[in-house]
């Protein structure tokens, strides 16, 4: 067992969801239910045990609970999203990471910070000015968890960092120069496939958006799980937005 998957299902408002950088296209709800059992069983696949954060029917973005939490060793970092409208969202994941046993501190006014401007590579700490992450809650998360090296990173037409770029299991940053400006970036033949969720060793987890990727990290040694999350991309999210893994 690698750890534990904190993850929440959707909900039969999930459709309305905001979207900021793509057109607005039709979400089934019911297909979204089955893609989002089909990503939690791929992680409990590879050894991740899922933990649901409560049910938040009434908020249609609360699936993505990475925006509501960073994770540091036992130090859980609620966050305070930069959509008015997700704050709610993270009493209920407090709830969850309580009941886990971890520490939890938390940013405060006026600071904003979403969890998916949060990149963790090694002991650094990448973190994406967005119009969800202003400066300070780049200088609370700093402040918060001193163990960390914490570099803000300018974004272009993207919602969050890790909309741009993630890091492989052996420290690689993949992702689109387009929209982020680090140095030996591996780039990926599609768009989607800049999102990587590490799963321990050389296992990763990428959305079946993107074959060409997937094929590309299998030639570099790496084995690759391929979940449909199409629902969610529609949506502008990605394969590490649906889960928050904390280390057994």
């Amino acid at each position: 067992m690698s750890g534990i998957a904190l993850v929440r299902k959707p909900g039969p408002r999930i459709a309305e969801g905001i979207v900021t950088h793509i057109e607005r296209e039709p979400v089934d709800p019911e297909r979204a239910r089955v893609q989002h059992d089909a990503y939690v069983a791929a992680l409990a696949g590879n050894g991740w045990r899922p933990v649901y954060a409560e049910p938040a029917d009434d908020l249609p973005d609360a699936p993505f609970v990475e925006d509501a939490l960073v994770v540091s060793g036992r130090v859980a970092v609620l966050t305070r999203p930069g959509a008015a409208e997700r704050r709610p969202e993270v009493e209920s994941v407090a709830r969850a990471v309580q009941e886990l046993g971890l520490k939890v501190v938390r940013i405060a006014p006026p600071g904003t910070l979403d969890g998916g401007d949060v990149l963790r590579t090694g002991s650094t700490l990448y973190v994406g000015r967005s119009a969800r992450t202003n400066d300070d809650g780049i200088t609370q998360l700093t402040a918060l968890l001193p163990e960390r090296k914490v570099v803000p990173v300018d974004l272009t037409g993207v919602l969050h960092l890790k909309s741009a770029v993630t890091a492989l299991p052996d420290g690689t940053l993949i992702g689109d120069p387009r929209h982020v400006d680090l140095p030996e970036l591996l780039v990926p033949p599609e768009e989607a496939g800049a999102h990587v969720v590490p799963l321990g060793g050389d296992r990763v987890l990428m959305a079946a958006s993107a074959p060409q990727t997937a094929t590309m990290l299998e030639k570099r040694g790496f084995i690759v799980t391929k979940v449909d999350i199409s629902e969610f991309e529609k949506l502008e999210g990605c394969v590490t937005c649906l889960s928050v893994l904390i280390d057994g």
